[in-house]
Parts: structure tokens; C-alpha cells; sequence
């Protein structure tokens, strides 16, 4: 695949980027070298490769999820600026 001026110009306008013209021609060649090692990569027979999920074969050990009651409710509304019964009162977020 060619990087030219026009994909560069066009990959700025959608990444909604500005630089100057010695810029462009930098990324101009980090795109091509980029471009070229995935081509590189293409030339791999990789048929009979498994997909690579996770980089190890250790599973994440989770703990059981207990429900444990740490604070009550009093205890809980006891410092708030403001409470309406059993509950916060919090200023309105949207409007009707």
C-alpha cells in the first residue's frame, strides 16, 4: 500500500490533526515503514496457529461474593448534608 500526501491530508481531516509540512512527511514514513512490517507479517503461514487469547495459561482465582453488611443505613446517613427519610437528596441532574 502507498502512503501519499493525499492519504496523509485525509487521515488528518478525520483525526481532526494539523501539522506542518516536514511533520507530514515524518508521518509519511512511520506510516510506510509501519504498512511494510504488516506486509512483512502477511508472509507468515499462520493456518495451524491458535489465536493468542491471554498471554498465559494462569486463570484469574476469584473470591466469592459475599454480601457483608459494613455500615448501616443510619450510620451511613448520619453525615449527610442532606437526607430525605431513608434516602440522600441530591440536586437535580436533568430537567423535564
Amino acid at each position: 500500500m502507498k502512503i501519499d500526501e493525499k492519504t496523509i491530508s485525509r487521515l488528518a481531516e478525520l483525526s481532526r490533526l494539523e501539522f506542518d509540512p516536514a511533520s507530514a512527511a515524518e508521518i509519511q514514513k512511520d506510516l510506510t515503514r509501519i504498512i511494510g512490517f504488516i506486509e512483512k507479517l502477511n508472509e507468515l503461514d499462520t493456518e495451524k496457529v491458535e489465536p493468542l487469547i491471554f498471554m498465559g495459561d494462569s486463570e484469574n482465582i476469584l473470591r466469592e461474593d459475599v454480601d457483608v453488611q459494613t455500615i448501616t443505613q443510619d450510620e451511613a446517613l448520619k453525615n449527610a448534608p442532606r437526607k430525605d427519610s431513608d434516602y440522600f437528596r441530591i440536586p437535580k441532574v436533568l430537567s423535564k
